[in-house]
């Protein structure tokens, strides 16, 4: 089964008219794919194209327009992939396979039918707090800075962060910032609030260092009180947290 680390990524490339047992080679790759307990497969038609046959397919040449490529794409663990390869290798014998190494960083899943719910839970034990204050202007990227930075948490797997817009305040340079009729959108004060564990805030910190040019980042040993909703197995658990 699929699961987050290291993955193997196949691209097929066929041509539309391809057949295998008097069926397109594409929808019986997929019905193989399907059959064989792979975690997903896609077919995309190209809107144009050429292989090996030096021939150009394309809509805009009545004649070529129904011989288009096919791109079939799946992500698999290195055993899966080893267990189908060798009957997609019998199957496509006029295009071409591609196997690449990649990396899964998040695998997410609905259930399909409605679940039991879990009761409620509390959780609550030590924790720690770190605060990040920037201005709103602040960019990286050609991103907002706070948005960049919450995206950054997100891919640390840090349980929860919060943006708050001030709407007057000074820094260390002493120039006051503030929302007026004049002024309405002058570079405001803006804070991100996030709790999670010793070590993994300590990695947060070290991230939005490097990304932080003009700003302030405050750590805070706090207790942590988190109230856990109800909710199905399968969801994911909701990222809030409260300080007492």
């Amino acid at each position: 089964m699929l699961t987050k680390g290291p993955a193997r990524k196949v691209t097929i490339f066929v041509n539309e008219t391809a057949q295998y047992h008097m069926q397109p080679l594409h929808d019986a790759i997929l019905a193989f794919l399907m059959h064989k307990g792979v975690s997903g497969a896609t077919a995309t038609r190209a809107f144009a194209g050429f292989g090996s046959h030096q021939q150009l397919h394309t809509p805009k040449v009545e004649e070529l327009a129904y011989d288009l490529p096919i791109r079939i794409e799946f992500i698999e663990t290195v055993e899966k992939v080893q267990e189908v390869l060798p009957t997609l290798y019998d199957m496509v014998n006029d295009g071409l396979i591609e196997v690449q190494d990649t990396h899964v960083v998040k695998l997410a899943r609905k259930s399909p039918r409605p679940e039991p719910k879990l009761p409620h839970g509390r959780q609550e034990g030590p924790a720690k707090l770190m605060r990040v204050f920037m201005g709103e202007a602040d960019r990286w990227h050609d991103e907002p800075l706070y948005d960049a930075i919450v995206k950054r948490l997100r891919t640390m797997e840090i349980a929860g962060a919060t943006v708050y817009r001030g709407i007057l305040g000074y820094g260390a340079k002493g120039h006051q910032h503030k929302r007026s009729f004049f002024h309405p959108t002058r570079d405001l004060p803006v804070m991100i609030s996030v709790i999670d564990t010793d070590e993994k805030i300590a990695a947060a910190a070290d991230a939005v260092e490097g990304m932080l040019q003009d700003g302030l980042i405050v750590l805070s040993d706090v207790d942590m009180v988190r109230l856990v909703r109800s909710q199905s197995v399968t969801e994911a658990p909701d990222a809030a947290g409260t300080t007492r």
